[in-house]
């Protein structure tokens, strides 16, 4: 018998591999807990999420859009707050409008 050697014609190069994987998205999950005499001292659930910024923007999870922190177009647009930042930002903004403009009187007044 000769010891012959097979060649696959289907190979998968690193890059394909990696095409595949940033299109599809792949999830790795895990968790993590530390028990004492059955106390539960702590828990954390890991959830990991690799995919192209395509397949995130399908799926929703574009968070980072509008936020100058990452997008360079809301830094140069001077983008508004998220909608939860610009309540907390008109709540904060009605409160100070509440307080009276010298403070200081205000206390002397007061007391």
């Amino acid at each position: 018998m000769s010891n012959r050697v097979t060649k696959s014609t289907d190979s998968t190069t690193v890059a394909d591999l990696l095409e595949r994987l940033l299109d599809k998205g792949v999830v790795i999950s895990g968790d993590i807990r530390i028990k004492l005499v059955d106390v539960e001292l702590l828990t954390l659930e890991i959830r990991l999420l690799i995919c192209s910024v395509d397949k995130a923007v399908e799926m929703g999870l574009d968070w980072w859009t509008g936020n100058p922190a990452f997008d360079s177009r809301a830094r140069e647009t001077g983008a508004a707050l998220p909608a939860a930042d610009i309540s907390f930002e008109q709540r904060l903004q009605h409160l100070e409008s509440q307080l009276p403009a010298n403070p200081v009187n205000a206390q002397e007044t007061t007391v």
